[in-house]
């Protein structure tokens, strides 16, 4: 299906889908059965995340997350004739729907619950106060339940810790070089929301190309967490920092793979026996 002129200009003082959102809507079986709110949930679980990580991996804006999910979790909701309350009541549509947004706010505090300490300090933090400043005896209470301490993250350079205050960092107050093996997916997060705001792919590609394993993956699926923070939020530029990587990271990704290409491999002289060790 297009839903957009494959020769659409672009700047031309029209507006231009950044993805569209098409839901097929089909008729209910007359037989279809009725169900419970528990079953509901159940069924949810098992069917809504692995649609939620489809529509990740196929890069869709977080912004448009939200709008998309509602889909296949009412795909669920409306096979049933009825799904009913545990007083035995008919839920609502706007009752599902609540149900849905609190399972997708579970999927992403998952993803966030896999990460590091560091991380999920940080993503806390962030959600309470933002790059605000905090008692440093309530940061440690938090940094204590997370398994982490303010210390070495003052030391990594992810917050400030000083006079009895501490608050995260900022981007722009962050050190630029990226160390390749970084374990704070956080720390790393930033940096590439950062590296795109100042300088584009190119400077996101140049970080991703040395970056080890899967992290640079994980740092985009936080910016999905993130931007739905922000977005609640109202911190409209924090959201739309974390837009910007997401819906660039498919050509982040391609601009990394031409870079590593062009590297020619290093020969290893002394595993050839062409010099003495």
């Amino acid at each position: 299906m297009r839903t957009e002129l494959a020769n659409r200009p672009v700047g031309s003082g029209a507006n231009a889908l950044a993805s569209s959102i098409v839901l097929v809507c089909r008729k209910r079986p007359g037989d279809a059965p009725q169900t419970t709110r528990r079953n509901l949930v159940n069924q949810l679980r098992r069917e809504l995340r692995p649609a939620l990580r489809k529509l990740q991996e196929s890069n869709i804006a977080p912004v448009d997350l939200a709008q998309s999910a509602i889909g296949p979790g009412m795909g669920v909701f409306s096979r049933y004739k009825q799904v009913l309350e545990a007083d035995g009541t008919p839920m609502s549509v706007r009752s599902a729907l609540k149900i849905i947004n609190e399972e997708i706010d579970l999927y992403f505090n998952e993803q966030v619950g896999d990460m590091d300490s560091a991380s999920r300090f940080c993503v806390d933090l962030y959600t309470q106060n933002a790059f605000n400043d905090i008692k440093y005896g309530e940061a440690e209470i938090l940094a204590t339940a997370k398994s982490t301490s303010i210390p070495m993250m003052a030391a990594h350079g992810i917050l400030y810790a000083k006079a009895g205050i501490v608050h995260l960092l900022d981007r722009s107050e962050m050190t630029e070089k990226v160390d390749s093996n970084e374990q704070c997916i956080w720390m790393l997060t930033q940096q590439l929301t950062q590296a795109m705001a100042k300088g584009g792919i190119e400077a996101c590609a140049k970080i991703l190309v040395d970056i080890f394993g899967s992290n640079g993956e994980r740092a985009k699926d936080l910016a999905y967490r993130l931007y739905t923070i922000a977005e609640r939020k109202n911190w409209a530029n924090e959201a739309y920092a974390y837009n910007a990587l997401v819906v660039a990271w498919p050509d982040i990704q391609a601009r990394a793979a031409a870079l590593k290409e062009a590297v020619p491999e290093q020969l290893d002289l002394f595993s050839t026996g062409m010099l003495d060790q």
